[in-house]
């Protein structure tokens, strides 16, 4: 399911969901040596955008997400909700993801 939106920042994450970013692999090594596309695969590392308030507990409390906007997190490879913004793809996963 994917749904596209005109800007990121109409979006705004509920409960314990957290918007990220998957980031792009480099192409280039450290030592200045460009690597072709077939190798360069899809890093399981993004940067979280926006962080909802929080999931409530048995008791009704709020409990406070893990990461804050601006964390550089590992994500799974498969999951999550993708939602795509012009030609930017992003994803929404679960806190406990």
């Amino acid at each position: 399911m994917s749904t596209t939106l005109r800007s990121i920042k109409s979006l705004a994450p509920l409960l314990d969901r957290v918007l990220v970013q998957r980031i792009k692999a480099e192409a280039k090594t450290a030592s200045g040596i460009f690597l072709p596309e077939s190798s360069v695969k899809e890093l399981s590392e993004a940067k979280v955008l926006a962080v909802g308030p929080g999931g409530l507990n048995k008791d009704g409390q709020r409990i406070a997400p893990s990461v804050a906007p601006g964390d550089k997190v590992l994500i799974p490879q498969y999951g999550g909700s993708p939602v795509k913004v012009g030609d930017q793809e992003y994803h929404l996963f679960r806190d406990h993801e």
